[in-house]
């Protein structure tokens, strides 16, 4: 075989060199992340705790990342047109910031419903333990006290509880809460979110809630609403007197609703971990933390897989509760 010539080699060595130098520059051309402003997708109108978690983080990560933040509300079907336009557009500038529901509306709606572990996830923004409440003026101070009352309602012709919609965490809540308590089915009241379905237990139209903490709280504390249970795996440090789902004898029984940050299906790992640090940054703020533990939240933070493991749980958690109960969006 001949040995290729000199003139060959240098050819040859010169056109890897020209390759190279092309790769490098195509690499140094490309923008780096984030290269425009960057949408925070809420599926929720302003006020909410979906939307509230994301207006908390928007100037921590716009600091971090050197462009603007901004949220952009996409309200419908519980959050599913956020999801849905985050799947479709699939664009490392337009994130997704979604709570619980996005685990439980596969389980509940008719139609197809985004899948939340087709998302790339980010970090957890914030969780809020649920809380059983009842009027003030029921016959009710423990969960035994709550077990009899119920009872004796349904006995008499039925017990109901209100919702913040069908098909909702606060539906699937208490649900489960009942299955683990023993009790015989209530039926429900679903309203049209969480301020309806509380005014009308305040105003004693229905007899008790489960929601989340830091929209109870202030019924609360004002003696318009008295808690029963919280369903965390600790006391909240604003309800010290009010004992946990396990302290009052159901074992094992851990609720939160949380509100996340995503990304959609094509996130590079590389934006991943720069959104991630810039959100525990956001987070390690003193007066987004401290506004978030006031209001009865827990901070979120912590790695993507945190995150990844809550959405799995929750979404096998929520499969079970819906389908062995029959539960329906509406």
């Amino acid at each position: 075989m001949r040995s290729p010539s000199r003139r060959t080699i240098l050819t040859a060595a010169a056109g890897s060199a020209l390759s190279a130098l092309g790769a490098t520059s195509a690499v140094a051309a490309a923008p780096a992340w984030p290269s425009k402003p960057v949408s925070l997708l809420v599926g929720y109108p302003p006020g909410g705790l979906t939307d509230a978690g994301a207006r908390f983080i928007t100037n921590g990560l716009a600091s971090a990342l050197g462009q603007p933040v901004v949220v952009e509300n996409k309200p419908g079907a519980s959050g599913n047109l956020a999801a849905a336009e985050a799947l479709r557009l699939n664009d490392s500038h337009k994130l997704l910031v979604a709570n619980t529901s996005l685990t439980i509306n596969p389980h509940t709606y008719a139609t197809p419903s985004p899948n939340p572990l087709d998302f790339t996830p980010i970090g957890l923004v914030l969780e809020s333990q649920l809380v059983l409440c009842v009027h003030p003026s029921a016959p009710v101070k423990t969960l035994e006290d709550f077990r009899t009352w119920v009872r004796a309602g349904v006995k008499a012709g039925g017990f109901s509880y209100a919702s913040a919609g069908s098909g909702g965490n606060t539906h699937l809540a208490m649900e489960h809460l009942r299955e683990r308590a023993g009790l015989p089915p209530m039926n429900q009241v679903p309203y049209k979110g969480s301020a309806p379905a509380i005014q009308d237990v305040v105003g004693n139209q229905v007899p008790c809630i489960v929601d989340a903490a830091s929209l109870l709280i202030p019924f609360i504390a004002s003696g318009r609403l008295r808690a029963i249970v919280v369903t965390g795996a600790e006391r909240l440090p604003a309800l010290p007197d009010v004992p946990t789902a396990a302290e009052a004898g159901l074992k094992d029984f851990l609720v939160t609703v949380f509100v996340g940050l995503w990304g959609p299906p094509s996130l590079t790992p590389d934006i991943v971990s720069k959104t991630n640090a810039a959100l525990n940054a956001a987070l390690a703020n003193p007066a987004v933390s401290g506004t978030v533990t006031k209001n009865g939240d827990m901070v979120g933070g912590g790695t993507p897989e945190r995150l990844a493991k809550l959405t799995r749980d929750n979404y096998r958690l929520w499969g079970e509760i819906a389908k062995k109960n029959d539960i329906k969006a509406t």
